[in-house]
């Protein structure tokens, strides 16, 4: 079967001991029919043989599915990144004494995306014929979620799970499976950005451990100042709606409580009823500080549970080892984050870059590598500069607004003396902003039509003011380069040998960057060695490019 499904459910049988070997293959080849969504559902051991209708029974959590969860997300990033994997743990529970077959689940449970194909790596038994299976599995499956009728099924690898099965059956009768201890409330941590593998994996073990309560506190504001590319994090509510998304899919039965995070320690240090933390390596001696203050609460010391960090096999030279939201955002520089917005009044040719940043942000570097690479750069700063010109419009308006003081002896203006007119006086400021930004607006569809007439495919206009003065008029696409605060100042005071507190203030006075990137279509940032920044650039345009052809030049 070839077709490609949006949505699938993988239903794994192999023994425990010997599927975390098989789990990549399996991956694989299910990447091949599903391109959006796969579920997967743990049964190992699953027997078909010995039932009509193989149903669903409680799975006791073990030692080994926690292990497993671990390397099937791992596996999954290294195989398939592009699919949201998840995996269900709707059948596993600690159970007391007997449970009847169905108790699990009364009725089928509802996933966020309904399952269109049910795939398994299932080895097909010498007594059971190939429709038996597919007829033995779709009804196992539909008892456990709500799926169509006559939902497909396809059996991935067979030769190579029947080669093993022997093999299989005696690992899975010398091991004896290690129970899990689990507790009733169990909390965790984190920023949550872009929910990937390694949060499914700490969400996913949180839930395997809790068997009544799940407390999740997600960073918000003061947490985030010090995060990598923090202006492209997902807004605080995006990222609670995944989070609440992906447990109600993991787990259904659990209570959930996710809270904003604004200090290191949150709920954890005050709610009487938790009873242990999942930490990761790195965060160890944040669960332990936690513990510190509970104790100094008068509150019981949590258990710490410890899982693995995963590691990132496709992380570049400025990216983190393990699998990090930082990575993540760092390769979204350079690539469309929002569609651009209706340019329909604008001629197609030139494209038209609108290129800005905060002061230091390196915006001028870019501009010069996307020159280099064809495109006509359209410096406003310059055209600023001829706006002030003696004789001109803008020269008269400004010289009757401002008075005759503000002039050389050569009559030209004194931009140093005008800026002390309008320093501080935001009234006085918008005063000169109305003569200057028309008149320099003015120059810029100028030198695009100049640029139109050469034949030109791209124009950058590079415009510290670009959304401050509303030229996103002018222009198809807003590219926004990004860095640090501190790393601007640092680089103002070097550049312009300000003091620091003049730096700061010039900053302030700017658009920050958070707000700039809510305009933004194309986000780069200068904060690494320049061969980092010149590899953004060049994807960014690569991108670019694609975008155009697709734009017919039309008239």
């Amino acid at each position: 079967m070839t077709n490609m499904f949006s949505t699938g459910i993988l239903v794994l049988t192999s023994p425990l001991q010997t599927l975390p070997l098989r789990i990549a293959p399996v991956l694989s080849s299910a990447a091949q029919l599903v391109d959006r969504t796969l579920y997967v559902h743990l049964h190992p051991g699953l027997n078909l043989g010995s039932a009509v209708q193989p149903r669903p029974v409680f799975i006791p959590p073990v030692v080994e599915l926690s292990t497993l969860i671990t390397r099937l997300y791992s596996n999954a990033a290294d195989v398939c990144g592009h699919l949201d994997v998840r995996v269900l743990l709707t059948n596993i529970r600690a159970c007391g004494g007997s449970t009847t077959p169905n108790t699990p689940f009364p009725t089928p449970h509802h996933l966020f995306h309904s399952p269109e194909v049910v795939l398994t790596d299932f080895a097909p038994q010498d007594s059971l014929q190939p429709h038996e299976v597919t007829q033995y599995l779709e009804k196992y499956t539909c008892c456990c979620y709500a799926c169509k009728p006559n939902i497909p099924l396809v059996l991935l690898q067979p030769q190579l799970l029947k080669q093993q099965e022997k093999e299989d059956c005696l690992m899975n009768e010398e091991k004896k499976a290690k129970p899990l201890e689990t507790y009733s409330d169990v909390v965790v941590g984190g920023t949550f950005d872009r929910l990937h593998g390694a949060h499914k994996t700490l969400l996913s073990i949180s839930c395997l451990l809790a068997s009544r309560r799940i407390v999740i506190g997600v960073c918000d504001r003061a947490m985030l100042k010090k995060k990598v590319l923090k202006e492209l994090i997902e807004p605080y509510s995006v990222r609670v709606q995944k989070l609440q998304e992906f447990l109600k899919d993991t787990k259904p039965s659990l209570q959930v409580e996710i809270v904003p995070l604004d200090d290191p320690f949150g709920v954890s240090v005050v709610d009487p009823q938790l009873k242990c933390i999942v930490v990761s390596e790195e965060t160890k001696k944040g669960g332990e500080a936690v513990n510190k203050k509970r104790l100094e609460n008068g509150l019981p010391a949590l258990v710490l549970h410890e899982i693995l960090l995963l590691k990132d096999i496709h992380r570049n030279e400025i990216e983190e080892e393990k699998i990090s939201s930082s990575s993540l955002r760092s390769r979204l520089l350079g690539t469309l984050l929002r569609p651009p917005k209706d340019s329909s009044h604008l001629p197609p040719r030139p494209y038209v870059i609108g290129l800005t940043g905060g002061s230091g942000s390196g915006k001028s570097s870019i501009a010069k590598q996307l020159e280099a690479l064809g495109a006509v750069w359209i410096d406003c700063d310059k055209l600023g500069h001829e706006v002030y010109q003696l004789g001109g419009d803008a020269y008269h308006r400004v010289l009757q607004e401002f008075g005759s003081e503000i002039l050389n002896k050569d009559k030209t203006i004194n931009r140093r003396a005008l800026g002390k007119k309008v320093f501080g006086n935001q009234e006085r400021l918008k005063c000169l902003t109305d003569i200057v930004w028309p008149e320099i607006a003015k120059l810029v569809m100028k030198r695009i039509s100049q640029a139109r007439d050469e034949g030109k495919q791209v124009c950058v206009v590079d415009a510290a003011v670009l959304l401050e003065a509303g030229w996103t008029d002018l222009v198809h696409e807003v590219w926004v380069t990004i860095i640090p605060e501190e790393e601007a100042v640092l680089r103002i005071t070097e550049r312009d040998g300000v003091s620091t507190e003049d730096a700061l203030h010039r900053l302030q006075s700017q658009w920050s960057d958070g707000k700039q990137v809510e305009h933004a279509n194309v986000v780069l940032s200068t904060l690494w060695e320049p061969e980092v920044t010149q590899k953004q650039v060049l994807k960014a345009w690569s991108l670019l490019q694609e975008r155009i052809e697709q734009k017919p030049e039309g008239l």
